[in-house]
């Protein structure tokens, strides 16, 4: 059973955000009532704002024997058009002042009342029923729809249960997207299968986290941008450095943490960010536990019940466990999606005798922690004979003291095949709670990162840059980087 608490409801808040709350009782009514419209129906689209209406609509499609279809309210009208065409849901879920655009328009809304007394929730689909179709973008072609059953929802979220003692006591708050993974079923479905509490806090701003934290949340999942401002204002605020140091856990996920950003908090809080790493494919693979130090800057070992393999190009297993030799992450478990809908012949490229290939490049620790180094396609560059991670690079480049933000790419050379490209922001006034630092030049980078790991490793080319463009989820969008024409 997905929501064991729905079925006999606690005395307690299940859901906070937007200026209400819903106990669990007030929940498993207006679920069940969206239940009942959902039900027979083979998709429902979800609008997927940032409130109660989403997060009820959800719940209520998964007690059906519907599947959720997630989409991002900013989505563009190519993809938005993509996606309705090979979904094919049959509603849709929004909130009532939504303006929803074309073709969603179209589709009959099924209405989410947050004051509906519906029946008893219905009977749940089994576990190898499909559960979402999330879509995520490759590095061609349109988003893929990832079909995930419900074993993957159950076994997973209990695997983090286990190791990060997460229970019904856990008051959990965040202000991540409800479209991704990371933001709905973490920090949706997780603690409402709990029968513990969300405190969704809408857009993210440090005040909104720190007021949830200090007003009794024991949880808090982010992504890395919002750990580098609550970093910065826990440096310079002690009630914001207080807040978050009477968190239980502090989560941080969906793109890689800076250790110096880990440190930071660390000093100001007296708490460390743990991390852990997933995909929409499988959801969580490996997490750091709580109360446990770990490696730091790893995201932990794998999980309860998931397999964790890393191979070579030929898809023999590494065996190593030196932090050194790295290859490409293969997963194999309960966690794993059903397909790519409408795509067998995408699903067939990346699951082989069981195993997801993730196209993800990482190092295994000898206490089997994993290390991730970035994409094959994306963040393995061949230099000179040599293959290296990009995320290897970019973590030396942040222990510089100038250097804010960082991104390696690589990029055609006559003499090495591929050079390494770093894109560099450097500090501003701020500092991070600093005075303002001596700008860098290219050189002193190079050098910097030469001494920290190998020369063969260091940028050829160092572009200083105002922004990172990233994502809603806080990855670099590494497409974005283009070299100016004038380059050589």
């Amino acid at each position: 059973m997905l929501f064991p608490p729905l079925a006999d409801p606690p005395d307690r808040v299940a859901l906070v955000g937007g200026g209400r709350s819903l106990t669990y009782q007030r929940l498993a009514g207006s679920a069940s009532a969206v239940a009942a419209s959902a039900a027979g129906r083979r998709r429902v689209a979800i609008w997927a704002t940032p409130s109660l209406h989403t997060c009820v609509g959800v719940i209520g499609v998964l007690l059906s024997d519907a599947v959720a279809v997630p989409i991002n309210p900013k989505i563009g009208a190519r993809d938005l058009d993509h996606v309705v065409r090979d979904s094919e849901p049959t509603a849709v879920i929004a909130p009532p002042d939504a303006d929803l655009p074309e073709p969603v328009m179209a589709l009959p809304r099924i209405a989410v009342d947050l004051d509906a007394r519906g029946s008893e929730p219905p009977p749940e689909p089994p576990d190898e029923a499909p559960a979402f179709v999330f879509y995520t973008s490759g590095t061609t072609g349109p988003p893929k729809g990832v079909l995930l059953p419900r074993r993957a929802l159950t076994s997973n979220l209990g695997a983090l249960a286990a190791v990060w003692r997460w229970t019904a006591d856990d008051v959990l708050t965040h202000a991540l997207p409800l479209f991704h993974v990371h933001g709905l079923i973490l920090g949706v479905l997780g603690p409402i299968r709990l029968g513990g509490t969300l405190r969704h806090a809408g857009s993210f701003s440090v005040e909104a986290i720190a007021g949830e934290l200090a007003g009794g949340a024991t949880m808090l999942f982010g992504v890395p941008t919002m750990y580098h401002a609550l970093a910065t204002a826990a440096e310079q605020d002690p009630t914001v450095a207080r807040a978050l140091g009477g968190a239980r856990l502090l989560v941080s996920g969906s793109a890689p943490l800076p250790v110096r950003e880990i440190n930071r908090i660390e000093a100001a809080t007296g708490r460390r960010v743990i991390q852990r790493y997933g995909l929409t494919e499988t959801i969580m693979n490996c997490a750091q536990h709580a109360g446990e130090e770990g490696v730091l800057g790893s995201v932990g070992p794998a999980l309860p019940g998931v397999e964790v393999d890393l191979r070579d190009d030929a898809g023999e297993r590494v065996d190593a466990s030196d932090g050194q030799t790295m290859g490409e992450v293969w997963i194999r478990g309960p966690n794993l999606f059903i397909e790519y809908l409408n795509r067998p012949d995408a699903t067939r490229e990346v699951v082989q005798d069981g195993w997801f290939r993730t196209g993800d490049l990482a190092t295994r620790e000898p206490d089997g922690s994993i290390r991730i180094a970035g994409r094959r396609a994306t963040d393995l560059i061949k230099t000179g004979g040599f293959k290296v991670g990009a995320g290897e690079v970019e973590a030396a480049l942040l222990e510089h003291p100038a250097v804010a933000e960082a991104a390696v790419t690589g990029e055609p050379d006559d003499r090495l095949g591929e050079r390494i490209v770093a894109w560099v922001v450097v500090r501003g006034e701020d500092g991070g709670g600093a005075t303002r630092v001596t700008p860098p030049s290219p050189k002193d980078l190079e050098d910097h990162v030469a001494s920290l790991l190998a020369p063969h490793k260091r940028p050829r080319t160092v572009r200083f840059v105002d922004a990172l463009p990233r994502n809603e989820m806080g990855k670099v969008k590494k497409s974005a980087l283009r070299a100016p024409r004038d380059d050589p």
